[in-house]
């Protein structure tokens, strides 16, 4: 991962297992924001508070009008896993940052825009029904939109410099493949190949590995995800899974 600044146009969409970045023309805001409760009582000398519930949500997504735009126009209220890497200065690779969210489609208006018939999506919060027990989308890509053929034995990324204890989520899309797999993500005290092992729950299970597959797998609120990660792939009857992997840790 590099640091520094970095532009829109590094940025990618992904939404259930499909990649709409080279259709998209805007996006946003990538919202995180919590109610203040004011909680200031009259022997206070400020005023104050403290954060209650938390408010996540992508805003809209202005999208050109594409034949090759497959999967997209579902009906009002259909769910959605959302992710958006944010490349810094080139496209998303391994340890960018990622804004995630179960979200709701809440529409998809068509108008003309200068002769250039577009959309915009509206989506909402974080869809109620698939609540998870983290408030936190930003997290840090694993795997960028690819193809494996094999399994993984190369180094992995340091996302936070130490190991942790308060768990985290994963969140998978899949773009393509040809048959069942599974998707793992592994962690590792040391950097070195034989270090790794899977992350207790971090894992989709036996899945197809078909367009437009995604979803989001919570592990544990205690659990240690140790310093560095990698992405594992298990091959089933697939030979080839093109696919996103994203951890969010807390």
């Amino acid at each position: 991962m590099a640091t520094g600044r970095t532009v829109q146009k590094h940025a990618r969409i992904y939404i259930t297992g499909g990649d709409y970045s080279s259709f998209a023309r805007s996006l946003g805001p990538l919202i995180c924001q919590y109610d203040n409760p004011d909680l200031t009582t009259i022997t206070d000398e400020v005023r104050g508070g403290l954060p209650a519930h938390v408010k996540l949500g992508i805003g809209t997504i202005n999208i050109v009008m594409h034949t090759a735009v497959t999967g997209a126009f579902p009906s009002a209220g259909a769910q959605a896993v959302v992710s958006v890497p944010l490349g810094i200065r080139a496209a998303p690779a391994a340890g960018d940052p990622v804004y995630n969210i179960y979200t709701n489609w809440l529409s998809a208006d068509q108008y003309d825009d200068g002769g250039v018939s577009v959309v915009n999506w509206a989506f909402s919060d974080w869809y109620v029904a698939n609540l998870i027990n983290y408030t936190k989308p930003w997290g840090s890509l694993i795997h960028a939109n690819s193809a494996e053929t094999a399994v993984n034995t190369a180094i992995g990324i340091d996302d936070r410099g130490a190991a942790t204890g308060a768990g985290g989520y994963m969140v998978y899309h899949i773009f393509d493949g040809d048959g069942t797999a599974t998707l793992k993500i592994q962690d590792a005290a040391t950097n070195t190949n034989p270090s790794f092992s899977d992350l207790t729950d971090a894992t989709t299970g036996v899945i197809t590995a078909a367009a437009f597959t995604s979803g989001i797998i919570p592990i544990a609120i205690t659990a240690t995800v140790r310093r560095y990660l990698r992405w594992q792939i298990v091959l089933g009857t697939a030979t080839t899974v093109t696919f996103a992997l994203i951890f969010v840790r807390i």
